[in-house]
């Protein structure tokens, strides 16, 4: 992995940050899933959760890594994958907001947005 250029574009944009800069960061990217979870009962089509799909993958391209529709459809699975990453969503946003998630990008790439 460490010869991808998402891997050295994420090694630039973090090699400075303190131990406050990565908290605050991972709380912001949890808290899009407060919202993802917010909205779980919504259809994933919604104009709504879509721009949310949109402003998660805007934020991951700011913070980490230029976040293409492939990688984050590739995340997207990852969040409904099981295990510890699909556990900490659905404890921020409440059961499900992983596999929802999951479901809205899958439409957000499916869709060409």
């Amino acid at each position: 992995m460490r010869q991808t250029s998402e891997y050295k574009e994420l090694e630039e944009k973090t090699k400075n940050w303190t131990k406050d800069d990565e908290a605050t960061v991972a709380n912001e990217f949890m808290q899009l899933f407060v919202e993802f979870g917010q909205m779980k009962e919504m259809d994933p089509e919604d104009e709504q959760v879509q721009l949310q799909v949109r402003k998660l993958q805007d934020y991951i391209t700011d913070h980490f890594y230029t976040c293409s529709d492939k990688i984050l459809c590739g995340l997207g699975r990852m969040y409904a994958g099981g295990g510890e990453l699909t556990e900490n969503i659905d404890d921020v946003g409440g059961v499900g907001t992983a596999e929802f998630a999951s479901k809205a990008i899958d439409i957000f790439y499916m869709s060409g947005r």
